[in-house]
């Protein structure tokens, strides 16, 4: 059977253009109400515009589905949440996807290229998500997805800014997630590859055409559908590949906390510390599980 979002209202950053877009109109033709939010500006966070949303609400109007445009910056959740609320009397699904890029090296970084990419990027999450949380969780519904990036997980030459926000987004959803379980409401985190105004200098058209947005949707609609069994997850895909994340711990070693360790000691054993190919690495999966080795090693000593 078709996954379908009737008398589900959707809320998606940044969806004027690309993947935002995407998500939309897909949303849309399965029958959610959609709040179409877009600042308008450029890539790098400059300028405003009604243009961007205003066309993407036409299409999915001219479709025959239902659509109301938001232009504010996702700084102000709050404003984008009330859009829903005024328009259709609540919100079941946010998809924060908006974002701009800064690039450039710590070096060179200016104190605007950081704070902006943190305001858009994990204030704009964070901002979003809060003015939604208390409505979902008195419904008790609720389904988000949130963008993080291959920069957040691994790092990226020229773009500190931007993967310590969206290394900082994940770790927000993975939180959110456990807060949200009981009610109903389930957090998920995508790091996709998608060609967009982002990529598409750094990309050749090829490449582009590979990564359409539209590769990325099916998955990130089935992320926000009532049958979602996914709560916590993060998810790396792009070009029809699609995976799951996980992390990943050596066994360590272990040393004397009776008679104590040195820098020495350390040294010795560092390899074995960063030993992954053994039978006993671990999968952790919650904040505690350090307690476990870590009380293994009280108990020798």
């Amino acid at each position: 059977m078709a996954l379908r979002f009737d008398g589900k209202v959707a809320i998606v950053t940044g969806a004027g253009n690309g993947l935002g877009k995407a998500y939309a109109l897909l949303l849309a033709s399965r029958g959610a109400k959609v709040v179409v939010n877009d600042l308008g500006g450029s890539f790098n966070g400059e300028g405003a515009s009604n243009r961007a949303a205003d066309l993407v609400v036409n299409e999915i109007k001219a479709a025959g589905g239902e659509a109301v445009a938001n232009y504010d910056s996702v700084e102000f959740g709050e404003k984008i949440v009330k859009t829903a609320v005024d328009a259709f009397g609540t919100v079941h699904i946010i998809i924060n996807n908006a974002g701009i890029l800064r690039d450039t090296s710590l070096a060179k970084m200016t104190e605007t290229d950081w704070s902006l990419i943190q305001k858009v990027h994990l204030q704009g999450t964070y901002s979003t998500v809060k003015a939604a949380w208390d409505i979902m969780r008195k419904q008790k519904y609720g389904r988000i997805v949130n963008v993080s990036s291959g920069a957040g997980v691994y790092g990226n030459f020229g773009q500190t800014n931007y993967s310590a926000a969206k290394l900082g987004i994940a770790g927000f959803s993975f939180a959110a997630a456990r807060e949200g379980e009981s009610k109903n409401v389930k957090v998920n985190v995508i790091a996709p590859v998608a060609g967009s105004r982002m990529t598409e200098t750094v990309m050749p058209a090829d490449m582009i055409e590979a990564l359409k947005p539209e590769f990325v949707a099916p998955f990130v609609a089935y992320l926000v559908h009532e049958d979602v069994e996914s709560n916590g997850g993060l998810y790396e895909l792009g070009g029809g590949w699609i995976s799951k994340l996980r992390w990943q711990r050596s066994a360590g070693g272990f040393f004397n906390i009776k008679t104590g360790f040195t820098p020495e000691d350390v040294q010795s054993n560092f390899e074995k510390i960063c030993d992954f190919d053994t039978d006993d690495v671990e999968f952790p999966d919650q904040i505690n599980a350090a307690f476990g080795p870590i009380m293994e090693n009280m108990s020798k000593y």
